[in-house]
């Protein structure tokens, strides 16, 4: 009998053992972000203080904000961090989203050919700057990918007051994220609509290219048509599967104070420049 409540008792502490060592094991979020904040390196810099502090593991999903946008829609994703704001209200509207919370803002730019065959260096405008490479036919690269510079790119033709030239020999609709696009457009001598983070970190491998439109910081730059907003937006936990908890305390760590930090430092040492701009609620009211 004795033996018997042995075993029982070593089976017992090892299911408590097996529990404790479960509890360790760290939780999962679904992050469905933009490819600007992942080619930037904002990502790698500021989400390993978020994992340690919350034993958490990320999983990245980097695609066009209306990929992300996606993802979340099919509850394929816990958290969104993205930059397409009428599309992220709509998101939040229409059910799948549990509120949207500002975080940081950048800016776009053009860049293109530094011999500049549309002669658009200068110009206070992206929409100017478009329609001048639509009249010389200028080779421009679009991500056409359903991204939130994608549908930035599009106002802008709108903005100049011309349609997509979707089908237009000079015309090249990628289907590529902005790194891939960036290597395109320098490949092919083209121009192209950048976030300024993205040109600024791969700029190194990018030697054919220059900042046209936009100026070299964002101070300098004239056109408010280019600024570009970033919104976290946790997943509606209605769509089961999604660990909202997790995904609230990730947007109240990024919106908060010591992260918003991190991120406005985020390239200065690198590139004499924020790459990210924080922005939230609590960075304005601090």
């Amino acid at each position: 009998m004795r033996s018997r409540f042995t075993a029982l008792a070593l089976l017992l502490a090892l299911a408590v053992a097996s529990a404790a060592c479960g509890s360790d094991e760290p939780r999962v979020l679904r992050l469905a972000t933009t490819t600007s904040t992942a080619d930037s390196g904002l990502l790698d810099a500021i989400l390993p203080g978020f994992e340690a502090g919350h034993n958490a593991r990320v999983d990245v999903v980097a695609v066009g904000t209306g990929q992300a946008i996606e993802l979340g829609q099919a509850g394929d994703a816990d958290v969104l961090l993205v930059h397409s704001r009428a599309r992220e209200d709509a998101f939040v509207a229409d059910g799948h989203g549990t509120a949207r919370y500002d975080v940081m803002y950048n800016d776009f730019v053009v860049v293109g050919p530094s011999d500049d065959p549309a002669g658009i260096i200068g110009m206070t405008t992206a929409a100017d700057a478009f329609a001048a490479i639509a009249a010389s036919e200028a080779t421009f690269a679009s991500r056409g990918d359903d991204s939130g510079t994608h549908t930035k790119e599009k106002s802008l033709w709108e903005k100049a007051g011309l349609e997509v030239p979707e089908g237009a020999a000079w015309y090249k609709s990628l289907g590529q994220g902005m790194g891939e696009t960036l290597l395109f457009a320098n490949e092919q001598g083209a121009y192209t609509l950048s976030d300024r983070a993205t040109f600024l970190a791969q700029q190194a491998s990018l030697p054919g290219l220059t900042i046209l439109v936009g100026g070299a910081s964002i101070d300098e730059n004239d056109d408010p048509a280019l600024l570009n907003p970033y919104g976290v937006i946790p997943v509606n936990p209605d769509k089961g599967g999604i660990d909202s908890a997790l995904a609230q305390e990730f947007a109240d760590w990024i919106t908060s104070v010591p992260t918003q930090e991190s991120i406005g430092e985020f390239g200065r040492d690198r590139f004499g420049q924020s790459l990210f701009y924080p922005d939230s609620e609590a960075w304005r009211n601090r």
